[in-house]
């Protein structure tokens, strides 16, 4: 009988990345302008907005969305760049994509 015991621990490894991501996007002042105004938020709610289901996998699309960012986050992490996306198709929200 499956538990979602993996299930579970996969979607905490994904978030786990996600919120990586969401060090490395603001560890970059330029990268956090992009992500702030591609997003509409802005310092003052971004605390707010985190918690939100949507958050983390949005975060993820941004990284995703670009394939400098992508291979510069994967490189940080030292994973594979399609662990990136892997991780996103786990979260809320995710269409499948192949090429992810």
């Amino acid at each position: 009988m499956n538990t979602g015991k993996n299930s579970n621990q996969s979607r905490d490894a994904a978030e786990a990345i996600a919120a990586r991501a969401l060090g490395f996007i603001a560890g970059d002042p330029a990268r956090l302008g992009r992500f702030l105004a591609e997003s509409g938020l802005g310092p003052d709610n971004i605390r707010k907005a985190a918690s939100y289901p949507a958050f983390l996998p949005a975060v993820l699309d941004f990284i995703l969305a670009n394939e400098e960012d992508l291979v510069a986050f994967a490189n940080e992490l030292g994973i594979n760049p399609h662990h990136v996306g892997a991780a996103r198709r786990l979260l809320p929200g995710a269409s499948f994509d192949a090429s992810r």
